[in-house]
């Protein structure tokens, strides 16, 4: 009896992607992407992260990222690594992922996450690129347990604003705002119309009052963008109110690693409520 040619059609597509290998090589030339690959790959599989991923100042995971070689997302140096599959961020280096496409090298970009909920999708996207479903299940299943510990909700919700360089702030449609949100926050910058991210006068955060202000470590060194963090109206603001640091490795990427950020905003909610 003759096999239907639609059925047909779908038994092959499904035995193909039954058989359809994970990659061998795999090279990561994004901070986020190198985090969760770091996180997910099996022993051998990634073989070489970004230099970003060793920078203190960026990456949460500077000691595990020391195990691999380090790539500066150069195409020639990429394709050199001989990878079945390269990793990269929406905005990475784009002349150089455009490059590797033509030279017939397959690669995946990954989104910014913008939430929580992003942050689940990012780890199972990865664990399905990298041929590593359950061990990313398992992840996220971790993900949701230090989530759930974290939330309070029977605390108050104080107001906080983050505040960086520039008067660069982040609203509540942001991964940074998610963050807020789930350390038990109401989010200031939403009251001046910011929901995603913009830059907030210091006369606006001022005049916002908030409970908190969520500063960002500061860089040795001096520049001009970081100026308004020294200004007597914010440093006034902040003996007003409580303050927080905002350790950006923890920030920047849509990994478990935020779990961290919120903790410690968590806490420094707590201490809020205790300061006479």
């Amino acid at each position: 009896m003759r096999c239907p040619p639609a059925l047909a059609a779908v038994l092959t597509l499904a035995l193909a992607g039954a058989g359809q290998a994970a990659p061998g090589r795999v090279v990561s030339m994004n901070l986020c992407t190198d985090q969760l690959a770091i996180l997910l790959a099996a022993p051998g599989q990634l073989v070489s992260v970004s230099d970003l991923s060793q920078d203190p100042r960026s990456s949460a995971m500077v000691e595990a990222a020391r195990d691999f070689p380090v790539n500066h997302a150069g195409a020639e140096e990429v394709f050199l690594l001989d990878p079945d599959l390269v990793l990269a961020g929406t905005f990475t280096a784009r002349p150089s992922v455009a490059m590797l496409r033509r030279l017939s090298i397959p690669v995946e970009t990954m989104p910014p996450a913008y939430s929580l909920a992003d942050v689940r999708d990012r780890i199972a996207t990865m664990g399905h690129l990298l041929g590593r479903e359950a061990e990313a299940q398992r992840l996220v299943a971790d993900f949701d347990a230090g989530l759930a510990a974290l939330r309070d909700p029977a605390a108050g919700r104080p107001r906080a604003a983050i505040y960086a360089e520039q008067g660069y702030t982040s609203g509540p449609a942001s991964l940074a705002g998610a963050i807020l949100d789930a350390a038990g926050f109401e989010n200031a910058a939403a009251e001046a119309g910011l929901n995603v991210s913009g830059f907030l006068p210091l006369e606006r955060l001022v005049m916002l009052d908030p409970d908190m202000v969520v500063l960002p470590t500061r860089q040795p060194g001096a520049a001009r963008a970081g100026e308004v963090l020294d200004h007597p109206a914010l440093e006034a603001l902040r003996e007003a109110a409580g303050t927080a640091p905002l350790t950006d490795a923890d920030w920047v990427c849509g990994t478990p690693q935020v779990l961290r950020a919120i903790a410690r905003l968590a806490e420094a909610r707590k201490d809020l409520g205790r300061t006479p």
